[in-house]
Order: C-alpha cells, then sequence, then structure tokens
C-alpha cells in the first residue's frame, strides 16, 4: 500500500496532519506494508525568495484582520499543535519554499526524506528559523543526513529537481487537490486536511480491505485544518 501526502513546509496544517497521520498508521495493524511518499504543494509560489515578512503581519494583510485578529488566529493552531505534543512558535517568518522542496527530492533519492521533511517542520514552526537563509538551509539538511556537496549542488542550481517539484504540482491538481494536507491512498482514497488520526486509521484499513467505496474525509469540519490558496482554515471552537 502506498500513501502519497503532497504538502507545503509553510503550512501548519500539514506540520499537524503529518504527526496526526503517524498516530493513525501506527494505530493501523498492516503499518509494516505502508509505503510513504511525500510529494510537493507550495500555497504561495509568488513569494520572494527570502523574507522579512513576520507570518503574523502576512496573515493580517492578506486577510485584512487586525494584528490581534492574526495572533488569535495563529494561538488556535497553536493549540491545535500542542494537542499533537508539537511545538509552535508565531515568530517565524514567511517565504518562498520552491528550494525546500528541491531538497526534498533530493533527499528521497538519499533515502532522508522523511527525516528532512521533519527538520524543515522542526526548523520552521517550532524553532521559528530562518529557512530562505541558505546557511540555515544547508546545516538543516546535512543534519538530516544529505551530503554537504549535494546540497551545494542543489542550491547553487536552480534548475536541479525544479521540473520535479513542478511536475508534482500538476498532479496534484488533475487529482482535484486544491489545498494541503492532501493524501492519497494507492491512488484510489483521497483525504483532504488535517483529519483526526481515526481517520487515517479507518481510511488505511479501508483500502487494505480493498472493498469498499472510494473515500474522501473532506477538512471542513471538527478539527481538520486545510491550507489552500486562500489561506489557512482554522477550525472553529
Amino acid at each position: 500500500m502506498r500513501v502519497e501526502i503532497w504538502s507545503d513546509i509553510a503550512c501548519p496544517w500539514c506540520y499537524i496532519g503529518k504527526a496526526r497521520f503517524e498516530a493513525g498508521l501506527a494505530a493501523f495493524a498492516h503499518r509494516e506494508g505502508v509505503e510513504v511518499v511525500h510529494r510537493s504543494f507550495e500555497l504561495d509560489p509568488n513569494a520572494p525568495a527570502a523574507t522579512d515578512i513576520p507570518v503574523v503581519e502576512m496573515l493580517a494583510t492578506k486577510y485584512g484582520v487586525s494584528r490581534a485578529q492574526a495572533e488569535a488566529m495563529e494561538a488556535r493552531v497553536a493549540e491545535a499543535a500542542a494537542g499533537e505534543g508539537l511545538a509552535y512558535r508565531s515568530d517565524r517568518m514567511h517565504g518562498n519554499t520552491f528550494v525546500l522542496h528541491r531538497l526534498l527530492h533530493l533527499a528521497r533519492e538519499h533515502g532522508v526524506q522523511e527525516a528532512l521533511l521533519d527538520a524543515f517542520y522542526r526548523a520552521n514552526f517550532a524553532e521559528a528559523r530562518r529557512l530562505g537563509d541558505p546557511a540555515v538551509l544547508r546545516v538543516t539538511a546535512v543534519g538530516a543526513g544529505l551530503p554537504a556537496e549535494e546540497v551545494a549542488r542543489v542550491l547553487a542550481d536552480p534548475e536541479a529537481y525544479a521540473e520535479e517539484v513542478r511536475a508534482e504540482e500538476r498532479e496534484a491538481a488533475e487529482l482535484g487537490a486544491t489545498g494541503v494536507p492532501f493524501f492519497v491512498i494507492d491512488r484510489r482514497y483521497g483525504i483532504s486536511g488535517g483529519q483526526p488520526a481515526e481517520v487515517f486509521r479507518e481510511a488505511l484499513e479501508r483500502a487494505y480491505a480493498d472493498g469498499a467505496e472510494p473515500l474522501r474525509a473532506a477538512g471542513d469540519g471538527g478539527d481538520a485544518g486545510v491550507c489552500g490558496d486562500d489561506g489557512c482554515a482554522v477550525p472553529g471552537k
């Protein structure tokens, strides 16, 4: 069984959804037979490569709300992250993630994609490190297990793995994904949003049984958040 996960490092619900999926997978009896592949999706492909815009300021501008309201939005997401045992800082910066996705393709070739994705999420959300800084990227990528010379090569060549990233983004659109996280099981079952762990466990069991109708669990209710072109939806209280 293969699970493909389209996500973006800038997406808080991808960070939370990954933890929830892993909890659901851990509860799945046949988890040893599941292959997980992470795929690229950019929420803000037009964002500058490096920026000093605080995420709270970006949210206030994007939604046309006050800083206090933007901080309240972030506080609700932080609460959801804490519920999964995840650290979450709102003093991080907003920027372009294309080079991060290119490095994740390099990491896939070296068998450390999962480790690098976790390192990126931790650096962004738990540590508020500036991933738009090439020096920070190098340290993070090498620390996750990538060879320093390969990281330097990709950072020096803006076309390295660029087509691979764009191809996965086109594929997401073809599959009907308008936001992330977006989970696809064996190209038959789609799950949108950072659903509760139980939803993921049930979807895996359905796919394994191979006798149920295709399942699409929409991320528009309960505690399932999703990020799309219009921003990140925060489940209501």
